[in-house]
């Protein structure tokens, strides 16, 4: 299944650092997002874009992680040659990610 249909995502951006949130729909989907949704699996997803660590943060609680992009928007936004390659689009393509069915 593509995360898109358990989890919704909202991003934001500062430099060259993304902060990506990754939100379940219903809380009972929360522990099996989290078994497959690793830091490793952002980064190769996302390879060609992001250069520097992916740290992921869980919030059990919310039924949410938060994942930091370091190196991920082509030397920052404002610097970057790339046509919006924000944080919104990178969390749209996270959300792309196919993980096992629960």
């Amino acid at each position: 299944m593509l995360i898109r249909e358990i989890a919704h995502s909202r991003a934001g951006d500062k430099g060259d650092i993304s902060n990506l949130s990754v939100i379940v729909y219903d809380i009972k989907d929360y522990r099996h997002l989290e078994k497959y949704l690793t830091a490793e699996c952002v980064k190769t997803h996302l390879s060609d874009v992001v250069l520097g660590d992916v740290v992921r943060h869980t919030l059990p609680g919310l039924g949410a992680m938060n994942f930091v992009l370091q190196k991920a928007l082509g030397g920052g936004v404002t610097r970057s040659l790339a046509l919006d390659a924000h944080g919104k689009c990178l969390g749209s393509a996270l959300l792309n990610i196919t993980i096992p069915d629960a």
